[in-house]
């Protein structure tokens, strides 16, 4: 329970489906101003949380997680970013805070499965499980659940994956719930202000490396402030003049050069994709054609997919997709389901 409307409502649903629920919200970060920004797990957060499971008659529980997210998340967030590549924190605390720890926490308390106010749904089919879409497209989040395996799939439940934003907020409106119109969270919890680089300097405690601009020909057009602040297809706060708009095209971590170029320049036609993550738990050993999302809501654009092996693929687009970059995930689909995902490691221009 992060204390938003969406866990506060799925475990209103369990409940009534005759579960006997515990609350539990993951403790991950001390922030200086965690209540600056609309991020998850602030103290107002669990001030709700516990709220609304005093009103449901639950059990609640704030679990100390925040080694294992300085160890799975806020590490890797800055090691990717000084390797010149732009990591996704949300989805590497999906996969090892609440669906690795936590799970883990639950199997230890003997619980049947763990709940979330995910919006995705899990069907079961034969012998597997299948990870879809939401049915509210505008809230779906099957994206960021990618690296969800069969084990985990079969103990997860996620009740809201039936249900629009609307109705989950008049279902918790019915019900009396004080977080039933709060906004969702949509700031990084450990970086409230945007401020990448300046987080980092501050982790770290070292001060950003200064750096070339150059082109995509090698000719230097000026200094940037360190390659923490920027990511492939950025076009603000460049601060550098042209006839036309430039582009950060790539990112240079061995010699701290950020590369721009024009819209054209961005442009991406292949990746690969590593630390790949089949849903159904058996790699692809022949090519097929399908649709991939490189950015969460994304539209999904049809590509060609070839196995590299066990766990890495070769995506190469039907048509060249702008932007495309490292660090960020990718991620499979076939209609409704999603058929896997992974990191994307390099992008070809076109």
């Amino acid at each position: 329970m992060s204390g938003g409307v969406d866990s506060s409502t799925a475990a209103l649903l369990m409940q009534e489906k005759g579960y006997t629920c515990i609350g539990c919200m993951m403790k991950l970060y001390d922030a200086e101003q965690e209540d600056g920004g609309r991020t998850c797990c602030s103290q107002r957060d669990a001030e709700d949380a516990r709220s609304v499971a005093y009103r449901l008659g639950m059990p609640f529980y704030v679990l100390n997680f925040k080694e294992e997210f300085r160890e799975n998340v806020i590490d890797k967030f800055v090691d990717c970013y000084r390797n010149g590549k732009t990591p996704n924190p949300c989805i590497d605390c999906n996969r090892y805070l609440k669906f690795d720890a936590l799970y883990e926490r639950a199997r230890i308390l003997g619980c049947d499965c763990i709940v979330t106010g995910h919006y995705a749904r899990i069907e079961k089919s034969g012998a597997y499980f299948r990870l879809k879409k939401a049915v509210d497209a505008s809230k779906d989040q099957s994206y960021v659940l990618y690296s969800l395996t069969q084990e985990q799939l079969a103990h997860i439940v996620f009740p809201l994956g039936e249900l629009t934003k609307t109705e989950v907020r008049h279902i918790a409106e019915e019900h009396g719930f004080c977080n039933s119109r709060k906004p969702d969270s949509q700031d990084i919890c450990f970086v409230p202000d945007g401020d990448h680089g300046s987080f980092i300097e501050r982790y770290t405690g070292k001060p950003c490396e200064k750096g070339s601009f150059t082109d995509t020909q090698g000719n230097i057009l000026g200094e940037h402030r360190g390659i923490y602040r920027y990511t492939i297809g950025q076009r603000r706060g460049i601060g550098i003049s042209a006839a036309e708009p430039y582009y950060v095209c790539g990112i240079r971590a061995e010699d701290s050069t950020v590369i721009l170029g024009t819209k054209e320049e961005c442009m991406c036609r292949e990746m690969v994709v590593t630390d790949f993550n089949w849903i159904s738990g058996t790699a692809l050993v022949q090519a097929m054609h399908c649709s991939v999302r490189v950015r969460y809501h994304a539209p999904e654009q049809p590509a060609y997919i070839e196995p590299l092996g066990q766990n890495s693929v070769r995506i190469r687009f039907d048509a060249p997709q702008r932007a495309v970059t490292p660090g960020q995930a990718a991620v499979l689909y076939d209609g409704d389901y999603v058929l896997g995902g992974g990191t994307i490691e390099t992008c070809s221009p076109i």
